[in-house]
Order: structure tokens, then C-alpha cells, then sequence
């Protein structure tokens, strides 16, 4: 099965958290509400700090690919 890189998603026991999980590698899922984050992989101290560099490009795109979605609602 293909997947598409983002995937929007909600949850009725936290009314106010929208959710993007990312399905690529490194695979995290991020709450819009407070931009928390939790990560689907362990990572060694190596990629960590490249993970460091590379998390506020990754929430930037999550967060792109929300307002299109939400863009695509409105039309």
C-alpha cells in the first residue's frame, strides 16, 4: 500500500488537537494544538542531532500541508 507522505487526523477524546502524522522516515505524528511532537523511531546520538536541525523544516511542512487541506475544505 502507498501512503500519502501526510495524513490528517482527530480524535472526539481530544476535541481541540488536530493531528498530521508524517508516514516517511523519520515517522512522527504532531499536534497542532501545543505543536508537540512524539517520534515513531529511535534514533542514536548521530541522528539526533541532525534531527535537531531538520525538526523545524518538518513541523514547517506539516503545518503547510494543514492549511492546503484546510484550504481545500473552504473552496
Amino acid at each position: 500500500m502507498e501512503l500519502p507522505k501526510f495524513i490528517l487526523g482527530d480524535n472526539t477524546d481530544f476535541p481541540n488537537a488536530i493531528y498530521i502524522i508524517h508516514t516517511e522516515f523519520p515517522r512522527f505524528i504532531i499536534n497542532l494544538e501545543n505543536d508537540e511532537v512524539e517520534w515513531f523511531e529511535e534514533f542514536d546520538q548521530h541522528d539526533e542531532k541532525e534531527l535537531e536541525t531538520e525538526t523545524e523544516n518538518y513541523i514547517k511542512q506539516a503545518t503547510d500541508f494543514y492549511d492546503r487541506e484546510v484550504a481545500r475544505y473552504d473552496d
